[in-house]
């Protein structure tokens, strides 16, 4: 795959990012993309190395290596530095439904796992993926492709996150009617709420499914299922329901003060500024303001960082990112070798915009708060941080994390935003579909199955697994799909890999 030499000949080449000050004026993708031309050279470096990890999706020392996807990398990699556009966008396709949203937000677990990684520079397979698509897209590869026959099987998705859309997507190509259900006003889930336009613009996702109405996927917002649509309907009016809202149930810090004015869950910060910014650009006010503001975000991961990147855009006056956790090493240990996901430190888009403006990284590790500090009228001014270390429980010897004495600290905040993760499904859901859930509140089902403990009513993503990432939750979409399938007809032939 590729050119046998390519590797040696050529340098690892990706896009440029416009500069932190400039792109934080605004809410757009700040990537600079290659040349068709560079780009096919970057194809070019795939080494043929007989074992091709990068699509490999295993579990190596607890973590995630190589495409959950089980991406066909190589070939489409071939196929880029061949020139044949339009067959490796088909190549592509067979495997990912939306490869215009993992080339932009997936953090590229494939390359992390490439062999030409393990002695140098991996292969530039996400930059490679992103010219495939939009290049599909210009050419008109990607064009709607209704199914030719109809099953007059009806099925009824519930969420249109990227497990909802890949299952009603999949579902709606075999043949069968689709309808997708969403609470909020527009389409997308945690792709268009849930993560800024700066990493995936909303343009995107619209064009998308635009393609899956042309080729008949039917979309209706503004549905609440529990709430202003009841469930039961659902399950008179289609075949098989599928459970795909998501694992929205946010983690909440338990601190004196917690009731202060100006402490907001991270989904909601991001949900708001994003839908103020679609709906008038800002102008309805409709969002919360950091503009001259001292901001604590509690939490790391993409969901803190995101909170970074959007506070800078309005113009903070300071923002510190609080984390529990150590700070990882800059480079592999002994304990994380190739092909594991390093785990290393990152400074992602938002932390290299915050030490541009302000001079300095913007996390603090090891410490959590302690105390939220309201002023009279309840307002939050203040947090107090307290430093943790681990300690060793004699009877257990187990590790637990441990206050360090003395070592409180408090810093100026008028905002707080919690980043610490989600705990599960909402409960007003999973209560109208009586589906049995697990101790973490996720949807249970069989090792490995999608079927639900209620008839005809199945689950994906999160709702399913709990928080995870978006090619993950694609990829789950695509195997409740080939189950729903099969339910529905007797049988399957429905391409998973």
């Amino acid at each position: 795959m590729g050119k046998p030499t390519g590797f040696i000949e050529y340098e690892r080449r990706v896009s440029k990012d416009v500069s932190p000050k400039q792109r934080i004026r605004n809410f757009n993708e700040f990537h600079e993309h290659l040349t068709m031309e560079e780009q096919q050279k970057q194809g070019a470096r795939c080494m043929d190395c007989g074992v091709p990890f990068c699509q490999s999706g295993m579990t190596l020392g607890g973590m995630t290596s190589g495409c959950p996807l089980h991406n066909l990398v190589p070939e489409w990699n071939d196929l880029v530095y061949t020139g044949n556009w339009e067959q490796a966008y088909l190549r592509l396709h067979k495997t990912n439904n939306f490869p215009e949203f993992t080339s932009r937000v997936c953090p590229a677990l494939c390359e992390a796992a490439c062999t030409c990684g393990l002695n140098g520079e991996p292969v530039s397979t996400k930059e490679n993926e992103y010219a495939i698509i939009e290049n599909a897209y210009e050419k008109g590869y990607a064009a709607p492709k209704p199914p030719k026959v109809r099953t007059g099987k009806t099925v009824a998705v519930v969420g249109s996150g990227p497990s909802g859309l890949a299952v009603a997507d999949q579902l709606n190509k075999r043949g069968h009617g689709v309808t997708v259900f969403e609470r909020s006003d527009r389409v997308g889930g945690l792709l268009m709420y849930g993560i800024p336009n700066m990493k995936l613009e909303k343009h995107v996702i619209e064009r998308k499914v635009k393609v899956m109405e042309a080729e008949g996927v039917v979309f209706v917002t503004g549905a609440d299922i529990g709430k202003n649509v009841k469930a039961e309907k659902l399950l008179k009016e289609f075949d098989r329901v599928v459970l795909c809202c998501g694992s929205s149930q946010p983690r909440d810090i338990t601190a004196p003060g917690r009731d202060a004015k100006g402490i907001y869950f991270a989904v909601d910060f991001l949900s708001k500024n994003t839908k103020s910014l679609l709906d008038s650009g800002f102008q309805d006010k409709q969002y919360v303001d950091t503009k001259g503001k001292d901001v604590v975000i509690i939490g790391g991961g993409d969901t803190g960082n995101d909170c970074v990147g959007t506070a800078l855009r309005h113009g903070a006056k300071s923002v510190i990112q609080v984390e529990m956790m150590s700070k990882a090493p800059d480079g592999r240990g002994d304990k994380n070798p190739w092909p594991q996901w390093p785990q290393v430190c990152k400074t992602d888009y938002g932390q290299e915009e915050a030490i541009a403006v302000y001079g300095h990284d913007p996390r603090i590790y090891e410490s959590t708060v302690k105390e939220f500090i309201k002023d009279k009228s309840g307002n939050l001014k203040a947090v107090k941080l307290v430093s943790l270390a681990w300690e060793k429980e004699p009877k257990s010897g187990r590790m637990n994390r441990k206050e360090v004495s003395g070592s409180e600290k408090v810093i100026d905040a008028q905002i707080v935003l919690i980043a610490a993760g989600f705990l599960g499904s909402q409960k007003y859901v999973t209560d109208v579909f009586k589906v049995a859930l697990d101790g973490r509140t996720n949807v249970k089902t069989e090792d490995g199955r999608f079927a639900t403990s209620v008839d005809r009513v199945f689950t994906a993503g999160d709702m399913h697994t709990g928080q995870s990432l978006v090619v993950k939750a694609i990829r789950q979409g695509r195997e409740c799909a080939r189950e729903v399938d099969e339910s529905l007809m007797g049988y399957t032939n429905m391409y998973v890999q």
